[in-house]
């Protein structure tokens, strides 16, 4: 076992340009580098290995951190796009460059593949024989958090536009929240997407359960229908009174949150149906919605809370 002496006096042979040649074959920060190089008496070809086990030992260590931050990405074609959720554990990592060039990779890929979130994740990562997972995971080696590759979707339409928006841009398709809208229609394309844009910015801001009503799940439609009935109930009118009241009800609830039946965002006097038959005007041919998706970074993941004194007093004692 090397006593701490001779690790010292290592570290004091090592040249900044041994560090910044290992920091750029490597990604490594610093003092990571310099501290491979002591430990490998200035090999260099030593040393890419020992950082190499060093970030896979990071990585297996980091993995059970929430990765609640990090981006949502978008990518499309003429028929067709895709939105991509890479996490993070902090937004610092996810202002980074290199970070969003992985956001940027892993959309292209899920454009060529079909979109599957399983299928993205097995695919091969651009310029590499490593899947997008492992690529991913060997990234946490340099970049110094946990990361993952969380979910993935893609809209086709056969004739017509898929529309992208991403609300609060940090890059260029890259951002916190992203929304796909496709449009058939056999009218003019450019015309269709442009207006599939204005429903994805109304998607982003109004969050709809689902396209039409059929769609909304029926055990959400169920409950609702019961917290109307017991609420008609406590008005102590007869039993067809109280479902013309529930009926009506269910009909304002379609309105809150099924996008056709919604007040459109751009336009509040009328719903967005009626602004898709407007919208035909321009693209000179019957149009439909035909589906939208709405990523809204971190949703549903459970963030652990953190006690930042307690951090700090565990990071003075390493």
């Amino acid at each position: 076992m090397r006593s701490r002496i001779s690790i010292q006096e290592a570290k004091m042979s090592i040249t900044a340009a041994q560090v910044k040649q290992l920091r750029d074959m490597t990604g490594a920060g610093m003092m990571d580098c310099k501290a491979a190089l002591a430990e490998t008496n200035g090999d260099m070809e030593a040393a890419v290995d020992w950082l190499r086990a060093k970030g896979i030992a990071k990585a297996d260590k980091k993995a059970g951190r929430t990765a609640a931050e990090g981006l949502v990405g978008v990518a499309g074609d003429a028929t067709s796009a895709v939105v991509v959720e890479v996490n993070s554990e902090t937004d610092f990592v996810a202002r980074a460059e290199s970070f969003q060039e992985i956001v940027r990779n892993v959309a292209q890929v899920a454009l060529a593949v079909g979109g599957e979130t399983e299928a993205v994740a097995n695919a091969k990562y651009p310029g590499t024989d490593k899947t997008v997972t492992q690529a991913i995971k060997d990234a946490v080696g340099t970049i110094g958090e946990n990361l993952s590759f969380r979910r993935s979707a893609k809209l086709s339409v056969g004739a017509g536009a898929v529309a992208t928006y991403v609300h609060n841009a940090v890059a260029e398709n890259l951002g916190k929240l992203g929304v796909l809208v496709a449009i058939e229609t056999a009218g003019n394309a450019d015309a269709a997407r442009a207006f599939a844009r204005q429903v994805a910015m109304h998607v982003a801001a109004t969050n709809p359960l689902a396209l039409t009503a059929e769609q909304i799940d029926p055990a959400a439609v169920a409950r609702e229908r019961a917290i109307f009935t017991e609420q008609a109930r406590e008005s102590g009118k007869p039993d067809n009174i109280i479902e013309k009241m529930v009926e009506g009800r269910l009909r304002k609830f379609y309105e809150e949150v099924v996008l056709l039946k919604q007040s459109f965002v751009l336009n509040p006097d009328i719903t967005v149906e009626a602004a898709l038959k407007e919208a035909e005007k321009e693209i000179g041919a019957p149009a439909k919605i035909t589906g939208f998706i709405r990523f809204a970074l971190g949703e549903g993941i459970e963030r652990e809370e953190s006690d930042f004194a307690a951090e700090v007093a565990a990071a003075v004692k390493k």
